[in-house]
Protein backbone atom coordinates (compact mmCIF):
# COMPACT_ATOMS: atom_id res chain seq x y z
CA UNK A 1 0.00 0.00 0.00
CA UNK A 2 1.15 3.86 -0.93
CA UNK A 3 0.27 6.39 1.50
CA UNK A 4 0.75 10.61 0.34
CA UNK A 5 3.04 11.50 3.29
CA UNK A 6 2.06 15.35 4.05
CA UNK A 7 5.53 15.11 5.68
CA UNK A 8 7.75 14.43 2.27
CA UNK A 9 4.49 15.86 0.11
CA UNK A 10 4.84 12.33 -1.75
CA UNK A 11 3.38 8.70 -1.93
CA UNK A 12 5.19 6.16 -0.30
CA UNK A 13 5.02 2.60 0.09
CA UNK A 14 3.40 1.84 4.02
CA UNK A 15 5.76 -0.44 6.21
CA UNK A 16 4.58 -0.59 9.72
CA UNK A 17 6.82 -0.24 12.83
CA UNK A 18 5.81 -3.76 13.96
CA UNK A 19 4.67 -6.26 11.09
CA UNK A 20 0.83 -6.80 11.13
CA UNK A 21 -0.07 -3.91 13.39
CA UNK A 22 -0.79 -0.53 12.86
CA UNK A 23 -0.68 2.10 15.49
CA UNK A 24 -2.91 5.03 14.56
CA UNK A 25 -3.54 8.47 16.07
CA UNK A 26 -6.71 10.68 14.77
CA UNK A 27 -7.26 14.39 16.40
CA UNK A 28 -10.70 13.88 17.63
CA UNK A 29 -13.49 17.25 18.56
CA UNK A 30 -13.70 19.41 20.95
CA UNK A 31 -16.64 18.28 22.69
CA UNK A 32 -18.73 21.45 22.82
CA UNK A 33 -21.65 21.44 20.32
CA UNK A 34 -23.10 18.85 17.71
CA UNK A 35 -20.11 17.52 14.91
CA UNK A 36 -20.33 19.24 11.43
CA UNK A 37 -19.99 17.86 8.55
CA UNK A 38 -16.10 19.16 8.35
CA UNK A 39 -15.54 16.94 11.31
CA UNK A 40 -17.19 14.22 9.86
CA UNK A 41 -14.71 13.84 7.12
CA UNK A 42 -12.05 12.41 8.74
CA UNK A 43 -13.72 10.68 10.84
CA UNK A 44 -15.24 9.09 8.04
CA UNK A 45 -12.41 8.70 6.19
CA UNK A 46 -9.74 7.60 8.72
CA UNK A 47 -12.43 5.09 9.79
CA UNK A 48 -12.52 3.98 6.69
CA UNK A 49 -8.40 3.70 6.63
CA UNK A 50 -8.63 1.86 9.55
CA UNK A 51 -11.07 -1.00 8.33
CA UNK A 52 -8.99 -1.47 5.35
CA UNK A 53 -6.12 -2.00 7.05
CA UNK A 54 -7.80 -4.41 9.39
CA UNK A 55 -9.38 -6.21 6.07
CA UNK A 56 -6.25 -6.85 5.12
CA UNK A 57 -5.26 -8.62 8.20
CA UNK A 58 -3.88 -5.72 10.50
CA UNK A 59 -3.87 -5.67 13.46
CA UNK A 60 -5.27 -1.93 13.94
CA UNK A 61 -4.18 0.31 17.18
CA UNK A 62 -6.39 2.95 16.58
CA UNK A 63 -6.41 6.51 19.29
CA UNK A 64 -9.01 9.40 18.57
CA UNK A 65 -9.43 11.85 21.47
CA UNK A 66 -11.82 14.64 23.27
CA UNK A 67 -10.75 17.24 24.00
CA UNK A 68 -12.79 17.88 26.94
CA UNK A 69 -11.49 20.90 28.11
CA UNK A 70 -10.85 24.04 26.13
CA UNK A 71 -12.08 28.26 25.68
CA UNK A 72 -15.32 26.97 23.67
CA UNK A 73 -16.67 24.16 26.48
CA UNK A 74 -16.13 27.10 29.24
CA UNK A 75 -18.11 29.42 26.59
CA UNK A 76 -20.87 27.16 25.98
CA UNK A 77 -21.27 26.22 29.55
CA UNK A 78 -21.80 29.87 30.48
CA UNK A 79 -24.38 29.78 28.26
CA UNK A 80 -26.02 26.69 29.27
CA UNK A 81 -25.93 27.17 32.65
CA UNK A 82 -23.88 23.77 33.35
CA UNK A 83 -20.07 23.07 34.09
CA UNK A 84 -17.92 22.51 31.80
CA UNK A 85 -17.53 18.89 32.60
CA UNK A 86 -21.47 18.14 32.32
CA UNK A 87 -21.08 20.44 28.52
CA UNK A 88 -18.21 17.39 27.42
CA UNK A 89 -20.25 14.67 28.73
CA UNK A 90 -23.55 16.00 26.75
CA UNK A 91 -21.35 16.24 23.51
CA UNK A 92 -19.30 12.87 23.55
CA UNK A 93 -22.42 10.90 23.65
CA UNK A 94 -23.90 13.46 20.83
CA UNK A 95 -20.59 12.51 19.21
CA UNK A 96 -21.83 8.96 19.41
CA UNK A 97 -24.69 9.13 18.29
CA UNK A 98 -23.86 10.98 14.95
CA UNK A 99 -21.03 8.94 14.58
CA UNK A 100 -22.96 5.75 14.94
CA UNK A 101 -25.26 7.08 12.13
CA UNK A 102 -22.11 7.61 9.87
CA UNK A 103 -20.91 3.70 10.27
CA UNK A 104 -17.68 5.31 12.15
CA UNK A 105 -16.54 2.49 14.86
CA UNK A 106 -15.26 3.41 18.16
CA UNK A 107 -11.56 3.98 18.60
CA UNK A 108 -9.58 1.42 20.54
CA UNK A 109 -9.23 3.92 23.35
CA UNK A 110 -11.15 7.45 23.52
CA UNK A 111 -9.03 9.37 25.92
CA UNK A 112 -9.83 12.32 27.36
CA UNK A 113 -7.76 15.39 28.83
CA UNK A 114 -9.27 15.72 31.49
CA UNK A 115 -8.11 11.86 32.28
CA UNK A 116 -4.84 12.59 31.52
CA UNK A 117 -3.98 15.73 33.57
CA UNK A 118 -1.03 14.10 35.39
CA UNK A 119 0.64 12.57 32.14
CA UNK A 120 0.43 16.13 30.58
CA UNK A 121 2.00 17.73 33.80
CA UNK A 122 4.95 15.63 33.65
CA UNK A 123 5.50 15.68 29.80
CA UNK A 124 5.53 19.45 30.85
CA UNK A 125 8.08 19.73 33.43
CA UNK A 126 10.18 17.09 30.98
CA UNK A 127 10.54 19.79 28.08
CA UNK A 128 11.23 22.54 31.41
CA UNK A 129 13.94 20.11 32.47
CA UNK A 130 15.34 19.88 28.71
CA UNK A 131 15.61 23.72 28.01
CA UNK A 132 12.56 23.10 25.72
CA UNK A 133 10.29 25.36 28.06
CA UNK A 134 9.90 28.01 30.44
CA UNK A 135 7.39 29.24 33.20
CA UNK A 136 6.32 32.79 32.55
CA UNK A 137 3.85 33.94 35.35
CA UNK A 138 1.64 30.52 35.84
CA UNK A 139 2.02 29.77 32.26
CA UNK A 140 4.38 27.64 30.72
CA UNK A 141 5.63 28.07 26.81
CA UNK A 142 7.39 25.85 24.33
CA UNK A 143 10.71 27.26 22.53
CA UNK A 144 10.10 27.09 19.10
CA UNK A 145 13.15 28.05 17.21
CA UNK A 146 14.72 25.92 19.74
CA UNK A 147 13.25 22.99 17.71
CA UNK A 148 15.64 23.49 14.43
CA UNK A 149 13.24 21.61 12.57
CA UNK A 150 10.33 23.47 13.28
CA UNK A 151 8.21 23.55 9.77
CA UNK A 152 9.21 20.44 8.62
CA UNK A 153 5.53 19.37 8.30
CA UNK A 154 4.07 22.75 7.11
CA UNK A 155 6.67 23.40 5.22
CA UNK A 156 7.17 26.79 6.63
CA UNK A 157 10.18 28.45 7.19
CA UNK A 158 10.50 29.79 10.89
CA UNK A 159 11.95 33.09 9.81
CA UNK A 160 8.65 33.71 7.14
CA UNK A 161 5.46 32.94 9.38
CA UNK A 162 4.06 35.89 10.03
CA UNK A 163 2.35 36.99 13.66
CA UNK A 164 -1.28 36.78 13.09
CA UNK A 165 -4.53 35.16 14.58
CA UNK A 166 -2.45 31.96 14.93
CA UNK A 167 0.27 33.12 16.60
CA UNK A 168 -1.05 34.54 19.89
CA UNK A 169 1.87 37.87 20.90
CA UNK A 170 2.04 38.01 24.34
CA UNK A 171 4.31 39.96 27.04
CA UNK A 172 5.40 36.45 28.53
CA UNK A 173 6.62 35.09 25.86
CA UNK A 174 10.44 35.38 24.93
CA UNK A 175 9.50 35.47 21.30
CA UNK A 176 6.63 35.74 19.86
CA UNK A 177 6.52 32.18 17.88
CA UNK A 178 6.94 30.56 21.58
CA UNK A 179 3.23 28.60 21.92
CA UNK A 180 1.24 27.14 24.98
CA UNK A 181 2.05 24.41 27.35
CA UNK A 182 -0.13 25.20 30.20
CA UNK A 183 -2.46 28.37 30.72
CA UNK A 184 -2.40 29.56 34.10
CA UNK A 185 -5.89 29.81 35.56
CA UNK A 186 -8.22 32.44 34.59
CA UNK A 187 -11.59 33.51 36.96
CA UNK A 188 -14.59 31.42 36.14
CA UNK A 189 -11.93 28.66 34.27
CA UNK A 190 -11.81 24.80 35.65
CA UNK A 191 -8.45 24.27 36.63
CA UNK A 192 -5.72 21.69 38.46
CA UNK A 193 -2.74 21.87 40.54
CA UNK A 194 0.86 22.23 38.84
CA UNK A 195 4.04 22.73 39.61
CA UNK A 196 3.64 26.08 37.70
CA UNK A 197 0.27 27.19 40.20
CA UNK A 198 -3.38 25.99 39.39
CA UNK A 199 -4.02 26.35 35.58
CA UNK A 200 -5.05 23.85 32.49
CA UNK A 201 -3.28 22.64 29.54
CA UNK A 202 -3.08 24.14 26.09
CA UNK A 203 -4.40 22.99 23.01
CA UNK A 204 -1.45 20.82 21.58
CA UNK A 205 -0.02 19.48 24.52
CA UNK A 206 -2.75 16.84 25.00
CA UNK A 207 -2.85 14.80 21.50
CA UNK A 208 1.28 14.59 22.14
CA UNK A 209 0.50 13.28 25.47
CA UNK A 210 -2.58 10.70 24.77
CA UNK A 211 -0.47 9.27 21.47
CA UNK A 212 2.36 8.79 23.56
CA UNK A 213 0.70 7.28 26.57
CA UNK A 214 -1.42 4.61 24.00
CA UNK A 215 1.03 4.44 21.41
CA UNK A 216 4.82 4.86 22.58
CA UNK A 217 6.98 7.46 21.14
CA UNK A 218 6.70 6.75 17.56
CA UNK A 219 3.83 6.07 15.83
CA UNK A 220 3.03 4.87 12.33
CA UNK A 221 0.20 7.33 11.04
CA UNK A 222 -0.93 10.49 12.55
CA UNK A 223 -4.04 11.66 10.19
CA UNK A 224 -6.55 14.88 10.91
CA UNK A 225 -8.21 17.42 8.67
CA UNK A 226 -6.15 19.38 6.19
CA UNK A 227 -6.57 22.39 8.99
CA UNK A 228 -4.46 20.74 11.59
CA UNK A 229 -1.28 20.88 9.84
CA UNK A 230 -0.14 24.26 10.78
CA UNK A 231 -0.13 24.85 14.21
CA UNK A 232 -1.32 21.67 15.64
CA UNK A 233 0.01 19.19 14.48
CA UNK A 234 3.17 21.55 13.80
CA UNK A 235 3.94 22.25 17.32
CA UNK A 236 2.57 18.69 18.36
CA UNK A 237 5.82 17.35 16.38
CA UNK A 238 8.33 19.81 17.77
CA UNK A 239 6.89 19.06 21.80
CA UNK A 240 7.10 15.33 20.85
CA UNK A 241 10.33 15.21 19.29
CA UNK A 242 12.48 17.18 21.82
CA UNK A 243 10.96 15.36 24.72
CA UNK A 244 10.88 11.75 23.45
CA UNK A 245 13.83 12.34 21.09
CA UNK A 246 12.20 10.20 18.74
CA UNK A 247 10.13 10.29 15.51
CA UNK A 248 6.84 11.24 16.19
CA UNK A 249 4.89 9.50 13.15
CA UNK A 250 6.47 8.10 10.30
CA UNK A 251 3.16 9.11 8.09
CA UNK A 252 1.05 11.83 8.31
CA UNK A 253 -2.39 11.90 6.47
CA UNK A 254 -4.79 15.13 5.92
CA UNK A 255 -8.32 15.15 4.20
CA UNK A 256 -9.01 18.00 2.23
CA UNK A 257 -11.48 20.77 2.87
CA UNK A 258 -15.52 20.85 2.69
CA UNK A 259 -16.74 23.37 0.29
CA UNK A 260 -20.81 24.15 -0.01
CA UNK A 261 -22.19 25.36 -3.15
CA UNK A 262 -18.26 26.34 -4.24
CA UNK A 263 -17.46 27.62 -1.03
CA UNK A 264 -15.35 26.70 1.92
CA UNK A 265 -17.79 25.78 4.68
CA UNK A 266 -17.68 28.52 7.66
CA UNK A 267 -19.56 29.94 10.20
CA UNK A 268 -18.76 33.67 9.17
CA UNK A 269 -20.29 32.73 5.57
CA UNK A 270 -23.25 31.04 7.30
CA UNK A 271 -22.92 27.46 5.09
CA UNK A 272 -22.04 26.04 8.51
CA UNK A 273 -23.87 22.61 8.52
CA UNK A 274 -23.69 20.21 11.56
CA UNK A 275 -24.12 16.50 11.03
CA UNK A 276 -27.49 16.52 13.28
CA UNK A 277 -28.68 19.45 10.83
CA UNK A 278 -27.94 17.65 7.73
CA UNK A 279 -29.67 13.72 9.53
CA UNK A 280 -33.00 15.46 9.85
CA UNK A 281 -32.89 15.59 6.01
CA UNK A 282 -30.88 12.22 4.86
CA UNK A 283 -30.48 9.24 6.08
CA UNK A 284 -26.22 9.38 7.34
CA UNK A 285 -25.05 6.52 5.25
CA UNK A 286 -25.31 8.36 2.19
CA UNK A 287 -23.45 11.27 3.49
CA UNK A 288 -20.98 8.38 4.52
CA UNK A 289 -21.24 7.11 0.59
CA UNK A 290 -21.18 10.76 -0.25
CA UNK A 291 -17.50 11.85 1.78
CA UNK A 292 -16.07 8.23 0.34
CA UNK A 293 -16.79 8.94 -2.90
CA UNK A 294 -14.06 11.85 -3.57
CA UNK A 295 -10.40 10.66 -3.11
CA UNK A 296 -9.68 12.13 0.81
CA UNK A 297 -6.54 14.51 -0.33
CA UNK A 298 -9.47 16.48 -3.15
CA UNK A 299 -11.68 18.88 -1.58
CA UNK A 300 -15.57 18.03 -1.98
CA UNK A 301 -18.39 20.24 -3.04
CA UNK A 302 -21.28 20.04 -0.64
CA UNK A 303 -25.15 20.57 -1.72
CA UNK A 304 -27.99 19.52 -2.18
CA UNK A 305 -28.14 18.71 -6.01
CA UNK A 306 -24.58 16.39 -5.32
CA UNK A 307 -25.95 14.59 -2.27
CA UNK A 308 -29.01 13.56 -4.52
CA UNK A 309 -26.88 12.71 -7.22
CA UNK A 310 -24.92 10.58 -3.95
CA UNK A 311 -28.42 8.85 -3.23
CA UNK A 312 -29.39 8.13 -7.10
CA UNK A 313 -25.80 6.20 -7.16
CA UNK A 314 -25.93 4.81 -3.48
CA UNK A 315 -29.56 3.15 -4.47
CA UNK A 316 -28.02 1.49 -7.75
CA UNK A 317 -25.97 -0.39 -5.50
CA UNK A 318 -28.52 -1.37 -3.26
CA UNK A 319 -31.11 -2.00 -5.52
CA UNK A 320 -28.23 -4.49 -6.91
CA UNK A 321 -27.92 -6.53 -3.82
CA UNK A 322 -31.92 -6.31 -2.76
CA UNK A 323 -32.45 -7.62 -6.32
CA UNK A 324 -30.03 -10.28 -6.35
CA UNK A 325 -31.11 -11.39 -2.18
CA UNK A 326 -34.74 -11.78 -3.53
CA UNK A 327 -33.80 -13.92 -6.16
CA UNK A 328 -31.73 -15.77 -3.98
CA UNK A 329 -34.49 -16.22 -1.73
CA UNK A 330 -37.35 -17.91 -4.25
CA UNK A 331 -34.37 -20.46 -5.71
CA UNK A 332 -34.04 -24.02 -5.31
CA UNK A 333 -30.26 -25.15 -4.32
CA UNK A 334 -28.52 -25.69 -7.28
CA UNK A 335 -25.11 -25.74 -8.09
CA UNK A 336 -22.98 -23.47 -10.82
CA UNK A 337 -24.11 -24.45 -14.18
CA UNK A 338 -21.33 -24.82 -16.75
CA UNK A 339 -22.11 -21.07 -18.06
CA UNK A 340 -21.63 -19.61 -14.86
CA UNK A 341 -18.60 -20.91 -13.89
CA UNK A 342 -16.30 -18.76 -16.25
CA UNK A 343 -18.49 -15.86 -14.76
CA UNK A 344 -17.76 -17.00 -11.34
CA UNK A 345 -14.02 -17.30 -12.44
CA UNK A 346 -13.99 -13.61 -13.75
CA UNK A 347 -15.42 -12.34 -10.27
CA UNK A 348 -12.00 -12.30 -8.40
CA UNK A 349 -10.94 -9.25 -10.80
CA UNK A 350 -13.30 -6.82 -8.79
CA UNK A 351 -11.70 -8.00 -5.73
CA UNK A 352 -7.94 -6.80 -7.37
CA UNK A 353 -9.24 -4.08 -8.42
CA UNK A 354 -11.07 -2.72 -5.68
CA UNK A 355 -7.51 -3.70 -3.92
CA UNK A 356 -5.32 -1.92 -5.81
CA UNK A 357 -7.37 1.34 -5.92
CA UNK A 358 -7.18 1.16 -2.17
CA UNK A 359 -3.36 0.52 -2.15
CA UNK A 360 -3.61 3.53 -4.07
CA UNK A 361 -3.10 6.28 -1.38
CA UNK A 362 -7.06 5.05 0.20
CA UNK A 363 -8.37 5.85 -3.42
CA UNK A 364 -11.97 4.96 -1.71
CA UNK A 365 -13.37 6.85 -5.16
CA UNK A 366 -12.11 3.86 -7.71
CA UNK A 367 -12.83 1.84 -4.92
CA UNK A 368 -16.73 2.73 -5.56
CA UNK A 369 -16.59 2.52 -9.13
CA UNK A 370 -15.16 -1.17 -8.94
CA UNK A 371 -18.24 -1.83 -6.82
CA UNK A 372 -20.75 0.07 -9.31
CA UNK A 373 -19.20 -2.16 -12.14
CA UNK A 374 -19.71 -5.60 -9.64
CA UNK A 375 -23.32 -3.96 -9.09
CA UNK A 376 -23.80 -3.85 -13.05
CA UNK A 377 -23.04 -7.09 -13.61
CA UNK A 378 -24.88 -8.68 -11.07
CA UNK A 379 -27.76 -7.25 -12.94
CA UNK A 380 -26.66 -8.10 -16.29
CA UNK A 381 -26.51 -11.88 -15.28
CA UNK A 382 -28.45 -12.45 -12.33
CA UNK A 383 -31.96 -13.98 -13.22
CA UNK A 384 -34.59 -16.56 -11.52
CA UNK A 385 -32.77 -18.70 -14.17
CA UNK A 386 -29.41 -18.36 -12.20
CA UNK A 387 -28.23 -21.49 -9.98
CA UNK A 388 -28.07 -20.44 -5.98
CA UNK A 389 -24.70 -20.86 -6.10
CA UNK A 390 -23.92 -18.79 -8.67
CA UNK A 391 -26.41 -15.51 -7.31
CA UNK A 392 -24.19 -16.28 -3.35
CA UNK A 393 -20.97 -16.04 -4.86
CA UNK A 394 -22.36 -12.87 -6.54
CA UNK A 395 -23.36 -11.61 -3.50
CA UNK A 396 -20.57 -12.75 -1.52
CA UNK A 397 -18.14 -10.32 -3.06
CA UNK A 398 -20.59 -7.76 -2.96
CA UNK A 399 -21.13 -7.80 0.41
CA UNK A 400 -17.06 -7.89 1.33
CA UNK A 401 -16.41 -5.04 -0.76
CA UNK A 402 -18.87 -2.48 0.12
CA UNK A 403 -18.20 -3.86 3.99
CA UNK A 404 -14.95 -2.72 3.36
CA UNK A 405 -16.55 0.87 3.09
CA UNK A 406 -19.04 -0.01 5.14
CA UNK A 407 -21.85 1.28 2.42
CA UNK A 408 -24.64 0.47 0.80
CA UNK A 409 -25.88 -1.44 4.46
CA UNK A 410 -29.28 -2.13 5.26
CA UNK A 411 -30.84 -0.04 7.44
CA UNK A 412 -34.95 0.45 7.49
CA UNK A 413 -35.19 -3.22 6.06
CA UNK A 414 -33.07 -4.60 9.11
CA UNK A 415 -35.53 -3.30 11.30
CA UNK A 416 -37.49 -6.51 12.55
CA UNK A 417 -40.65 -4.63 13.66
CA UNK A 418 -40.91 -3.00 10.82
CA UNK A 419 -39.93 -5.86 8.49
CA UNK A 420 -42.78 -8.05 9.72
CA UNK A 421 -45.80 -5.46 9.74
CA UNK A 422 -44.64 -4.99 5.96
CA UNK A 423 -44.84 -8.27 5.10
CA UNK A 424 -48.28 -8.57 6.82
CA UNK A 425 -49.55 -6.05 4.96
CA UNK A 426 -48.13 -7.71 1.78
CA UNK A 427 -49.99 -11.14 2.83
CA UNK A 428 -53.10 -9.35 3.10
CA UNK A 429 -52.73 -7.62 -0.07
CA UNK A 430 -52.29 -11.00 -1.81
CA UNK A 431 -54.92 -12.32 0.06
CA UNK A 432 -57.59 -9.37 -1.24
CA UNK A 433 -56.27 -9.89 -4.63
CA UNK A 434 -56.96 -13.12 -4.30
CA UNK A 435 -60.20 -12.55 -3.35
CA UNK A 436 -61.00 -10.59 -6.52
CA UNK A 437 -61.20 -7.34 -4.10
CA UNK A 438 -59.06 -5.09 -5.54
CA UNK A 439 -60.11 -1.82 -3.27
CA UNK A 440 -59.02 -3.47 -0.46
CA UNK A 441 -55.57 -4.57 -2.32
CA UNK A 442 -55.20 -0.78 -3.46
CA UNK A 443 -56.08 0.85 -0.03
CA UNK A 444 -52.97 -1.56 1.54
CA UNK A 445 -50.55 -0.16 -1.03
CA UNK A 446 -51.61 3.30 -0.63
CA UNK A 447 -51.03 2.36 3.30
CA UNK A 448 -47.68 0.75 2.77
CA UNK A 449 -46.68 4.05 0.69
CA UNK A 450 -47.94 6.21 3.06
CA UNK A 451 -45.44 4.41 5.42
CA UNK A 452 -42.34 4.87 2.88
CA UNK A 453 -42.32 1.63 1.63
CA UNK A 454 -42.65 0.73 -2.19
CA UNK A 455 -44.23 -2.45 -3.67
CA UNK A 456 -43.29 -4.16 -7.04
CA UNK A 457 -44.98 -7.48 -8.43
CA UNK A 458 -43.01 -9.77 -9.93
CA UNK A 459 -43.15 -13.34 -11.30
CA UNK A 460 -41.24 -14.28 -7.90
CA UNK A 461 -43.51 -12.47 -5.96
CA UNK A 462 -43.70 -9.02 -3.98
CA UNK A 463 -40.22 -6.69 -3.32
CA UNK A 464 -40.57 -3.78 -0.97
CA UNK A 465 -38.31 -1.45 -0.51
CA UNK A 466 -37.84 1.84 1.25
CA UNK A 467 -38.14 5.15 -0.44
Amino acid sequence: MKIYNTMTRKKEEFIPLEEGKVKMYVCGPTVYNFIHLGNARPFTVFDTLRRYFEYRGYEVTYIQNFTDVDDKIIKRSHEEGISPEEVAEKYIKEYFIDCDGLGIKRATVHPQVTDNIDNIIVFVQDLIDKGYAYEAGGDVLFRTRKFKEYGKLSHQNIEELELGARIDVDDKKEDPLDFVLWKAKKEGEPGWQSPWGEGRPGWHIECSVMSNRYLGNTIDIHAGGQDLQFPHHENEIAQSECRNGHTFARYWMHNGYINVDGEKMSKSLGNFFTVRDISNKYDLGLVRFFLLATQYRNPVNFSDTVLEQAKAGLERLTNARDNAEFILGNLADSSLRDEEKDMVAGLDKYRERFIEAMDDDLNTADAISVIFELAKFMNTNISDQSSKEFVQLNLDIFNELTGVLNIANKSVEEDDSLSQKVEDLIAKRAQAKKEKNFALADQIRDELTAMGIAIEDTRQGVKWKRI
